[in-house]
């Protein structure tokens, strides 16, 4: 398996720490607001990451964290009168429920932030008793790393320090270097007292980047094999995040993945722009199946454009693949060539397998299943029940892969879209009247009920009591 490494800026061929095992490490939420496309998006990346590792026997340790104390997280909660730990849990339990709407497998582990304050301020001890952090000198009880004492600051961006702006507008409240950022935070007046642990610095709370260096290493020591996030978070705070876990003497991670943004119609998404597009709604335009479809759809570090029609054409693709799935298992039931559920997870393409290894190129992979299906139905077209049952056995098992089989229970009906259901009562309708036509010798009629089906895309095959129907493949 070879995997871009931010961090190496290049293709690298994975090895695990220990075999057969990895350890990744993904930034989940700040819960400070209700969640969008973009946190679905780089959930689904891992998730799909996380199954393909699976498939291929490796056992997996993904720990996402929730970052439930933070700036924004206080004032948000200020301007809606509520405790910012009830704002923080309101919006975590919608994170949640989005994942699980998108059947999003749960991390192993999922910390938050305010849980392992205890193994936060032993990191900052460390890097203080080592010369890399300082206490504030103005009784602020902020505590800082000190950027320019770290040779490879900068490292995993490519960057100098005499580049660089000040991180976190801190400046003048202790700072010796305006490059300096913040571990600890010491309580400012109008903050909450629940906001704050009593330390030897004082009243205060963690800052942002030494969360994450401290979680990831409580659940996957001090190495491990895969740092994860979005491509918004690779500065400042995986920057800082590695800065400080280098120097406090954690090797930290060996592989850094970050997946592309979400544009909106062309584009960024913002607050600012007020074009930001939330799970809630995105599950109300589209079916969870079409949405994990979409969300899938591009080359995982690349930007992913959301515009009008994708989910329907994600739902068309979806509906496509069901309504071969019902084709090829009505034509083969019955027959020697009748799948069960072992075969019909054992039957990987080879391109598939390549594209799936060769840095998760889901849409190559996806480019794989519906060339299938295409093979698939020409297969039941020319009556070649072999090469059926060799398509249906690969389709099942790329779709059990990438969690997209409609047939899957957990997807309850979402495969069978509200187009779908309207489309068959049409076409029952006509396929009634077709058979009527046919009982009065109109045949005429039936042939040309027929060839208007035929022309809007629709399959109809006779059976001896009945008349299936099917959208092209």
């Amino acid at each position: 398996m070879r995997l871009f490494d931010s961090h190496a800026q290049a293709i690298r061929e994975f090895q695990p720490i220990q075999p057969n095992r990895v350890g990744i490490y993904l930034c989940g939420p700040t819960v400070q607001g209700a969640p969008h496309v973009g946190h679905l998006r780089s959930a689904l990346v891992y998730d799909i990451l996380r199954i393909w590792f699976e498939v291929n026997g490796t056992k997996v340790t993904l720990v996402r964290n929730v970052t439930d104390i933070d700036d924004k997280v206080l004032e948000n909660a200020k301007a809606s009168g509520e405790d910012w730990f009830a704002l923080a849990y309101r919006f975590e339990l919608e994170f949640n429920e989005a994942y699980r709407a998108l059947n999003i497998a749960a991390p192993t582990y999922e910390p938050r932030a305010t849980a392992s304050i205890p193994e936060m301020l032993e990191l900052i001890d460390r890097l203080i008793e080592s010369g890399y952090a300082y206490v504030a000198e103005d009784a602020s009880g902020d505590v800082y790393f000190a950027s320019a004492k770290w040779p490879s600051y900068g490292e995993l961006t490519n960057q100098k320090l005499d580049d660089m702006a000040n991180d976190d507008g801190a400046e003048g409240r202790g700072k010796r270097d305006p490059r300096d950022f913040a571990l600890w935070k010491g309580r400012k007046a109008g903050e909450p007292e629940t906001a704050s642990w009593n330390t030897k610095f004082g009243a205060g709370r963690p800052g942002w980047h030494i969360e994450c260096s401290a979680m990831s290493t409580k659940y996957l020591g001090a190495n491990f094999d895969i740092h994860g996030g979005g491509l918004d978070l690779r500065f400042p705070h995986h920057e800082n995040e590695l800065a400080q876990s280098r120097a406090a003497g954690d090797q930290f991670a060996n592989y850094w993945l970050h997946n592309g943004l979400v544009n909106v119609n062309g584009q960024k998404m913002s607050k600012s722009l007020g074009n930001s597009i939330y799970a809630a709604d995105l599950l109300k335009a589209g079916s969870p199946l079409a949405v994990r479809y979409y969300l899938g759809s591009a080359q995982y570090r690349s930007v992913l454009d959301y515009h009008e029609g994708v989910l329907d054409e994600a739902q068309t693709a979806i509906d496509r693949i069901a309504a071969y799935l019902d084709r090829a298992t009505r034509r083969l039931a019955g027959t020697k060539h009748e799948l069960g559920d072992v075969e019909a997870r054992a039957s990987l393409p080879a391109k598939f397998v390549e594209a799936m290894n060769d840095d998760l190129n889901v849409p190559a992979a996806l480019a794989v299943l519906h060339e299938t299906v295409r093979l698939g139905n020409s297969a039941i077209d020319s009556d070649d029940l072999a090469a059926a049952a060799s398509a249906l056995a690969s389709v099942s098992a790329i779709l059990h892969v990438l969690n997209l089989d409609p047939r899957a229970e957990q997807w309850g009906t979402s495969g069978d879209s509200a187009a779908i259901a309207a489309l068959g009562s049409v076409i029952e309708l006509l396929l009634e009247e077709r058979r009527a036509a046919r009982a009065n010798k109109d045949f005429a009629k039936a042939d040309a009920i027929r060839d208007r089906l035929t022309a809007a895309g629709i399959t109809i095959e006779d059976a001896a009591e009945t008349t299936h129907w099917s959208l092209d493949g």
